[in-house]
């Protein structure tokens, strides 16, 4: 007899939730993006615990209130971030402030990697173990039915080609190419108009 799979229900993240929303948003950077913005003198444990109160935040560009997760059999299975294009400078102060002090790290120089005019995915991803179910797409597409008035922007890396052609079934476009944090990277952008 076949075991029946448990329902994705997609809901707002909460703050509990913050170590493994943390640990999803950082594979999403890749880790070795991750280990260079943590710096040489710090490990990826270290920059967990930032990235953590950083979740737990309020008011950052990764806080649990711009978090969206996928819940299945009590267990956030997948997380999508994101915000307002127009607030990411606001948003970006509780990164730069933390790596500063955390990690000894100056990133007050960083490029944004959004617009003031599209709601900006920051971070999406799916544990490893629930992958190949649609939850991706689920996130997804639930973002977009709350963004529908308005461009949907996101950054896709070179080396993800699997996610990009996600990103394109789902009617994205390519914007243009970029680079974050030493990654080459195409800006991609949802619209109904």
């Amino acid at each position: 007899m076949a075991e029946r799979q448990s329902e994705i229900v997609i809901e707002k993240a909460s703050v509990n939730q913050a170590p493994v929303i943390a640990s999803l948003i950082m594979e999403a950077m890749d880790y070795d993006c991750c280990q260079n913005l943590a710096g040489p003198d710090h490990t990826l444990e270290d920059f967990h615990i930032l990235m953590t109160r950083l979740v737990e935040e309020d008011n950052s560009q990764y806080s649990y209130k711009n978090a969206i997760v996928a819940m299945t059999g009590g267990e956030v299975a997948g997380v999508l971030v994101g915000y307002e294009g127009k607030d990411l400078s606001e948003l970006r102060k509780a990164f730069i402030n933390g790596a500063c002090s955390m990690l000894g790290q100056d990133f007050s120089n960083i490029a944004d990697e959004t617009n003031e005019n599209e709601f900006y995915i920051d971070s999406l991803c799916v544990k490893k173990e629930f992958r190949g179910q649609g939850i991706a797409t689920k996130l997804l597409k639930h973002t977009l039915k709350l963004h529908k008035n308005e461009p949907v922007g996101l950054l896709v890396d070179f080396t993800h080609p699997d996610a990009e052609r996600l990103y394109m079934s789902l009617g994205f476009k390519f914007i243009n190419e970029t680079s974050w944090a030493g990654h080459k990277m195409k800006h991609l952008q949802w619209s109904t108009k």
